[in-house]
């Protein structure tokens, strides 16, 4: 398989997943941004992870432009393009910067065009850039965010799964790095944002979903979901 191929859309539906979560079907389209929002223990994280291959699914189907990648190991869904910047960052944090964007660009995909894709996320994060030489460890929590993210781009993903990116990070940091999502998808990228903001997520997204109990309890694009009296009272505080 060219490992160039731009999928246009992801698919997942499953009945129920070993983790006891019930079933939910989601479908990310080509160049669009899908949030999925929900209460604490709703089944977000769940969902992401199992669309990665990171947890097994015991009933359902994966489809990456309508071909299954059900059985495919996470390392296999990557080099086809799909890639997860996960909560906590997970950062390599004894090597450099540098090292760790170079580990998200090992894949095929990633390989192609390496120094350019670089210079892309050195424009998208200048402050990577310059924290290139040292040790991720030592970086702000807001810095190792910023690299977290870098690293999936350097993976050059055809679809982007987000999870939780503005865990933890200042409000001058946060409203940079949703800068930066904003830019990722005015170029196009198709991704999938799971975003503890729900009021910011459903005002950035093009398509949004809410969870409950691990079942999609409402779907549609953003506006409209967050127009909704149910959602906008219990996830935007508005009655």
């Amino acid at each position: 398989m060219d490992v160039e191929t731009f999928f246009g859309e992801l698919r997942f539906s499953t009945d129920a997943t070993t983790h006891g979560k019930q079933g939910t079907s989601v479908v990310l389209r080509e160049g669009r941004l899908t949030t999925i929002v929900g209460l604490n223990g709703s089944g977000k994280t769940t969902l992401l992870r199992a669309v990665m291959g990171l947890l097994p699914v015991a009933a359902g189907d994966v489809l990456l432009d309508d071909r299954p990648i059900s059985r495919l190991s996470p390392h296999e869904r990557a080099r086809l393009g799909v890639v997860l910047v996960p909560e906590g960052r997970q950062l390599f944090t004894s090597m450099t910067v540098m090292e760790n964007l170079e580990m998200g660009a090992t894949g095929p995909r990633g390989r192609s065009g390496m120094e350019r894709t670089l210079g892309e996320v050195f424009e998208l994060f200048p402050r990577v850039a310059e924290r290139r030489r040292q040790a991720a460890g030592t970086l702000s929590g807001g810095e190792q965010q910023m690299v977290a993210i870098a690293r999936g781009l350097m993976a050059k993903p055809a679809i982007l799964l987000l999870d939780e990116p503005s865990l933890g990070l200042s409000p001058r940091v946060f409203v940079e790095l949703f800068g930066v999502i904003r830019r990722l998808k005015e170029g196009g990228l198709t991704m999938c944002l799971v975003e503890q903001n729900v009021a910011l997520s459903l005002a950035i997204a093009d398509d949004a979903y809410v969870l409950r109990h691990g079942r999609v309890e409402i779907e549609g694009d953003a506006a409209t979901v967050a127009a909704m009296p149910e959602v906008r009272e219990a996830y935007l505080g508005i009655r």
